[in-house]
């Protein structure tokens, strides 16, 4: 009788790994692994971790950010976001993040989710935190960022969801928590 596949090829039957790629952003590497005579590959994208900012300037309003996406070629709509530094926690990654893309600073932050964005081929944890309280003091994007803010009722950025208008997963999570009673507040 064969045992389950969760226990099959675990982490302690890695026999070897192969560095395919070290970059800025992310490490590509090739596990082999063996379990019961069968060996199998696993091709891993290896991530810092990001945050994602859930930023009400009101109870039913949420920001999010137009931006363009290289790696799909299009705009998206997304709640803002961005990569924890090699080191950096993420709470204070959060707060650069927010401040970066919207031009807003939190007094008040909760910590409401961490994900993880595509486990079957990427260890990228994503932190999702709720920030209010908010206060403008101009936007600091990357040299090579551009962003249009959009303040919007949370339902009618849900509505959005439903239309195929924003399609990132990150932002559909964050979005849904903010409508699940008394997980978001």
């Amino acid at each position: 009788m064969r045992r389950s596949c969760l226990s099959l090829f675990t982490h302690d039957h890695k026999v070897d790994t192969v560095r395919v790629h070290e970059g800025g952003i992310i490490n590509l590497r090739i596990d082999t692994l063996r379990s019961d005579g069968l060996q199998v590959v696993r091709e891993v994208v290896e991530h810092n971790g990001g945050v994602v900012i859930a930023a009400q300037p009101a109870q039913d309003r949420v920001l999010l950010i137009r931006q363009y996406r290289y790696s799909i070629d299009q705009e998206l709509i997304e709640l803002p976001a961005g990569r924890i530094e090699r080191g950096e926690d993420p709470f204070p990654a959060a707060k650069r993040e927010l401040t970066e893309e919207t031009g807003f600073e939190a007094r008040e932050w909760a910590e409401l989710s961490r994900m993880f964005s595509a486990p079957g081929f990427c260890d990228e944890i994503l932190y999702l935190y709720k920030a209010h309280d908010l206060n403008f003091v101009g936007k600091n994007l990357d040299i090579d960022e551009q962003t249009d803010v959009l303040d919007l009722k949370i339902t009618e950025a849900w509505g959005m969801v439903g239309k195929g208008e924003i399609r990132d997963a990150k932002t559909i999570a964050g979005l849904a928590l903010l409508l699940v009673p008394n997980v978001a507040n």
